[in-house]
């Protein structure tokens, strides 16, 4: 894979050049407040942003934020985030007032070396997401026309064939961010020959999400650890009552195959923790996972399971976990997914956590993110990465 960096582009000056920079700020908001409630994914394009910045780019950052519906929707404003990224950064961030309307032009034009603006949410344009090539691509005309070099370090974007990702590329001169470059060594590593025993932790709701990284896995992993909603499709297939639990009847056939095909290798929960109802404050208690009564819903995997992953983890070289062993959320029901967290955390092992909802629980429990050698930052591309699938974004940079 060939792909030039953004050391390449700084090796040939970026004084006095704007470079739109593709960022992933699609952080959590509180639907209250509005306030930012996790800045990881902020924080995580700093190295890039400050390296432009200190050589005197006009940087102009793009970004989506949350599903709007190609129109502009106040709840989804990247307001907020141009704030923040004006505290981390030490200096004001210009914030436009749309994408690529007048406030976007005249802030781009108002650039002196070394500022930063941020343009508003991409999907505020229907252009970003258009599945029809011509609108997306007069979408990416536009967007180019704001610079002179392009940058990508939007890793949680890149599966998406959107105009910022996939068509703006092809119009400027374009390299990878520190992000990006950094996540596809990382990710390369597991898809190579990672150093053995390599033991996958998967969880999260459902069964169907993961399929064809479960298949994609499967024969090159030495131990598949299941835990969270998903796990109950796999003790479905297996014969055993799952109450309430989330269930996804359709794929039980499925589950049983792999089952079959695993050769041993899948190990699900031994024990889980299931409550009166799907609440923070519903009693609960530890049960077999062979024997979940039948109003009963699993909300976490249980302290033998715990133990019992942690074992697995333990003599491992290579990890990778994607998606919480249980409803994280809930006080109560964090426990598996800290207890197999500090485990990976522990092992003498390269240790991948694979963004989403598990990068978001290493935060929210309060983990130490240094205790990890990587915490990606695009759950869905990670995945799709392992799947081995072709990812529109980093085509565009290869080319």
């Amino acid at each position: 894979m060939s792909i030039r960096t953004l050391d390449d582009l700084l090796g040939e000056g970026v004084s006095g050049r704007r470079v739109l920079v593709r960022a992933d700020l699609n952080v959590p908001l509180d639907k209250q407040t509005g306030d930012i409630t996790d800045d990881g994914r902020i924080r995580a394009v700093l190295p890039t942003l400050e390296a432009l910045v200190s050589a005197g780019a006009k940087v102009v950052v793009f970004s989506h934020l949350g599903r709007p519906k190609g129109a502009p929707d106040p709840q989804f404003s990247l307001r907020p985030v141009a704030g923040r990224l004006g505290e981390l950064l030490g200096a004001p961030v210009h914030f436009a007032e749309d994408t690529v309307g007048d406030s976007a032009r005249s802030t781009v034009e108002g650039l002196a070396d070394g500022q930063v603006a941020l343009l508003e949410n991409l999907r505020f344009n229907k252009g970003e997401t258009s599945k029809d090539d011509a609108e997306r691509g007069g979408f990416a005309d536009q967007l180019a026309a704001f610079g002179d070099a392009y940058v990508d370090d939007a890793f949680g974007a890149v599966h998406r064939k959107h105009a910022s990702v996939h068509d703006v590329p092809a119009r400027l001169p374009h390299v990878a961010g520190r992000l990006v470059l950094r996540e596809v060594e990382v990710l390369s590593k597991l898809t190579g020959e990672p150093e053995r025993p390599y033991v996958v932790v998967l969880g999260g709701s459902k069964v169907s999400d993961k399929l064809a990284v479960i298949e994609a896995l499967l024969p090159k992993v030495d131990r598949l650890l299941i835990g969270g909603g998903m796990c109950f499709t796999f003790l479905k297939a297996q014969g055993h009552e799952v109450g309430s639990s989330l269930l996804e009847e359709e794929m039980v056939q499925t589950c049983r195959n792999l089952l079959e095909r695993s050769e041993g290798k899948i190990m699900l929960p031994v024990d889980v923790v299931a409550a009166d109802a799907f609440a923070p404050d519903a009693a609960h208690d530890t049960v077999p996972s062979d024997g979940i009564p039948s109003k009963r819903v699993g909300l976490d995997i249980g302290p033998q399971t715990v133990a019992g992953f942690a074992a697995a983890l333990k003599g491992a070289k290579t990890i990778f976990w994607n998606g919480p062993m249980g409803v994280f959320e809930m006080a109560a029901f964090a426990h598996g997914t800290r207890g197999v967290a500090e485990a990976i955390a522990k092992a003498d092992a390269f240790t991948v956590v694979g963004g989403g909802d598990s990068a978001a629980a290493v935060r929210a429990l309060g983990l130490d993110e240094s205790d990890f050698d990587h915490i990606s930052t695009g759950g869905g591309a990670s995945l799709e990465y392992l799947e081995g699938k072709t990812l529109p974004g980093i085509a565009a940079l290869e080319n």
